[in-house]
């Protein structure tokens, strides 16, 4: 088994039985301080990633191996804070890349045994994953607007929320989700309909909502 240690500004993997990596593990008492730990060697997630690629290799079960490993993958990224799973599927993002990952799966896996392969080809498979599902994520969340006039309606209902005279600023205040030149194009079609009126000049005028 490999794990991996920066030196000199670059990530390598060594053996895992190497003296100092075995110490190590055994100081570290309980997940936060063993994930403090290994961040101090790689990134949280290449080492995500590389214990997704062992899981894989040891076939601990005669079936699902595929199907758990991607539950501890989405398990073990909640733990370190990466939540996307929640919002889009890496399984739907996994199976549409179907081809690349039983690519990189192999090349990954050879010489395993040996501790000599090379975990980067799987690794980077799923850190292009996890980037291609925040991406969906940001695009969705982009997507989602305002209902054509919601803020309009927001600024009238704080308007007529006003028992007396108020101020531009008293009603930025009500609507903090709209623009100061939206607030104020609100504010004069209202005076245009005969709804309100303004009672001097300037930013610091008051305005009034026309009863009966």
């Amino acid at each position: 088994m490999m794990t991996f240690k920066q030196f000199a500004g670059k990530l390598e993997t060594i053996p895992a039985s190497t003296s100092w990596y075995l110490a190590d593990l055994g100081e570290a008492r309980g997940r936060q301080e063993l994930y403090t730990m290994l961040e101090r060697w790689a990134h949280p997630l290449i080492a995500l990633a590389a214990f997704n690629l062992d899981f894989l290799c040891i076939h601990p079960f005669r079936d699902g191996n595929g199907r758990v490993s991607r539950l501890l993958l989405l398990l073990q990224c909640y733990h370190l804070g990466y939540e996307v799973g929640r919002y889009i599927s890496l399984e739907r993002l996994i199976e549409e890349n179907k081809e690349r990952y039983y690519e990189t799966l192999e090349l990954s896996s050879q010489q395993w045994h040996e501790g000599k392969h090379d975990p980067w080809h799987y690794v980077n498979y799923l850190l292009f994953i996890l980037k291609t599902a925040y991406r969906e994520f940001e695009s969705r969340v982009g997507e989602v607007k305002s209902p054509r006039g919601a803020k309009t309606e927001m600024i009238e209902s704080a308007v007529t929320s006003f028992a007396g005279d108020f101020t531009l600023a008293d009603l930025e205040q009500k609507c903090t989700h709209a623009s100061r030149d939206m607030v104020r194009r609100v504010l004069r079609n209202l005076q245009k309909a005969g709804k309100v009126e303004c009672l001097g000049r300037g930013p610091g005028a008051s305005w009034r909502i026309k009863r009966g």
